[in-house]
């Protein structure tokens, strides 16, 4: 038996089109790989979106790779992740379904204090699910779980939450291994680590979900499970699309900033790659929005660059200290405007104070939103001096 275990494919997730495209020119290798090797059958470990209700171009995407699985003559069987997960119960994930694309192989049964499981039975495996939760809820519904008993079957549980073993001593609430029902082996989802511990196996994503993944992972990837005379061996299948560029810079002084990283720029090869630029450190001269962001990316974009994402989260300004004196609570805003303004004098200052005093309009009663919208939006309009 050989099955292949997939989770957080995310897909949807990223809002730069160039890194969406490759997460599903991931998911769509994984596929590719899947039956390539020939698989009896495929596992998806929840959050298979990245949202319950994800965008019409992303479900023509997901089913037209889960279809080609299903013209393949592979089957899919998959749990919801506390992304695709909805309090309704009703996600998309029902819709792959009724296509028969694939098989959610969630079905519980509540019985006094207990949650049992029934299996999805393929051939000689018998298949459990169930789904990950908001702000991992599922947790201690976990230590209730039991399995419907299916003897002779190979057991497989998908889970998509947090075990002990993977997060170790991090504060995440998580269900220790011994609490959950024997199984003979456990695709799991929801941590986006490689680690497999056992009989205990977490897929890690298909692609890096955001900044920190990416610089530290750099791609995606999957597990294949093969199974032959009660042994079972693992093969990690990396998923690499385009190379991944980390230009990592403390930056000191704002005002020199930019040369600084067009300098870095150059002594690179970044021809079809996704370049990260990380700046960090305390500035001492100038400010942020003295660093020409537009003209690095037009030089990375010269250097024929797939995509480029930059971080200044870690970029910090010296505290300055403001002392003024009012006698009510409610001038101290007014005093901070002021002093903001008289000390970054420009072009768009003067539109600071009515902007502030634009969001101040209310929502009448019954007024519906998009009225209410419309009538904020135009009071701004006024105030920019353009048309809406």
């Amino acid at each position: 038996m050989k099955f292949a275990h997939l989770g957080d494919c995310h897909l949807g997730s990223w809002r730069i089109p160039q890194l969406q495209q490759l997460n599903l020119d991931s998911f769509r290798k994984a596929i590719d790989t899947s039956i390539k090797e020939s698989v009896d059958f495929v596992l998806i470990a929840g959050d298979l979106f990245d949202s319950a209700y994800p965008s019409i171009e992303i479900l023509k995407e997901a089913f037209f790779e889960l279809k080609r699985l299903k013209d393949a003559g592979i089957p899919c069987f998959i749990i919801a992740g506390s992304h695709d997960f909805s309090v309704s119960g009703k996600t998309f994930l029902d819709v792959l379904e009724r296509a028969g694309f694939c098989k959610n192989v969630y079905q519980v049964e509540e019985r006094q204090d207990s949650l049992i499981l029934n299996p999805t039975i393929f051939e000689s495996v018998a298949i459990y699910g169930y789904p990950g939760k908001k702000a991992g809820m599922e947790v201690e519904e976990l230590r209730r779980v039991k399995l419907q008993t299916a003897p002779g079957f190979f057991k497989i549980f998908m889970l998509h939450t947090s075990i002990k073993g993977a997060v170790g001593s991090l504060p995440i609430d998580s269900v220790l291994e011994s609490e959950l029902p024997e199984a003979d082996y456990y695709a799991l989802g929801h941590l986006h680590i490689d680690y497999a511990d056992g009989k205990f196996v977490y897929s890690g994503p298909i692609y890096p979900n955001n900044f920190q993944e990416l610089e530290e992972l750099k791609h995606g990837g999957f597990y294949i499970v093969e199974v032959k005379n009660s042994q079972m061996s693992y093969k990690k299948v990396d998923l690499k699309i385009k190379e991944v560029e980390v230009i990592d810079l403390e930056i000191k002084n704002a005002l020199t900033a930019t040369e600084k990283i067009l300098f870095e720029l150059e002594k690179r090869n970044l021809e079809d790659k996704v370049v990260m630029l990380k700046l960090s450190g305390k500035i001492e001269e100038g400010k942020v929005s003295n660093i020409n962001f537009k003209q690095v990316e037009e030089r990375v974009a010269g250097k024929k660059a797939f995509a480029f994402l930059k971080s200044i989260s870690q970029l910090s300004m010296e505290e300055t200290h403001l002392e003024i004196q009012v006698s009510e609570v409610g001038q101290v805003e007014e005093a901070i405007l002021k002093d903001l303004i008289e000390k970054n004098p420009g072009q768009f200052t003067k539109f600071v104070n009515p902007l502030i005093n634009s969001l101040s309009l209310e929502k009448q009663e019954d007024e519906k939103s998009a009225i209410f919208e419309d009538r904020l939006f135009s009071e701004i309009a006024k105030i920019l001096e353009i048309k809406w």
